[in-house]
């Protein structure tokens, strides 16, 4: 019987390297992929919505403006996708303003907000509010029943309060 001796050539020393750096990439491509997944909110604890101090201008036309607070407190990021209301007696947008000049602003409708993980956004006349019909029957310190839509955190439910313009910082 004879033995062979297994002697390394080129060929059989390519081979072992190529075997060998395969699942080294695979490992770096899924390392790579999900710190890009990371990076851009989708990893932690889900979303929590707090939605808080929902104000409602006292209308003097056909249409007025709606604020709130919405925290979140949850490890990933959201989206407030829309507001309705029916109390409102119509679809609510959301709208962002921006100041164009010292005594001028523009807006327009936005199809989502974003809502950073462990952020707020804060609504005002002067950056996101929601635009709603106006009920001429509304009074200073009436309730309007409100539900904000989120991508991730669903429907929460909200009320705001019928304020005078000026009023509580608005």
């Amino acid at each position: 019987m004879t033995v062979m001796s297994w002697r390394p050539t080129r060929r059989r020393l390519t081979d072992a390297l190529l075997a060998a750096l395969a699942p080294v990439a695979a490992c770096a491509l899924a390392l790579g992929g999900l710190s890009v997944w990371t990076a851009y909110g989708n990893a932690g604890g889900p979303a929590r919505i707090t939605v808080t101090g929902g104000r409602v201008l006292l209308p003097h036309g056909d249409t007025t403006a709606a604020f709130f607070r919405i925290t979140n407190t949850g490890g990933s990021a959201d989206r407030l996708l829309g507001v309705t209301s029916a109390g409102t007696g119509g679809a609510a947008t959301l709208s962002r303003h921006r100041m164009v000049t010292e005594n001028t602003a523009s807006d327009r409708t936005v199809p989502s907000v974003p809502v950073p993980a462990g952020q707020s956004l804060v609504m005002t006349p002067t950056g996101v509010d929601v635009i709603v019909p106006a009920d001429p029957t509304w009074r200073a310190g009436d309730l309007v029943a409100f539900t904000l839509h989120f991508e991730r955190g669903g429907a929460v439910r909200s009320l705001a309060v019928v304020v005078r313009p000026g009023q509580d910082g608005t």
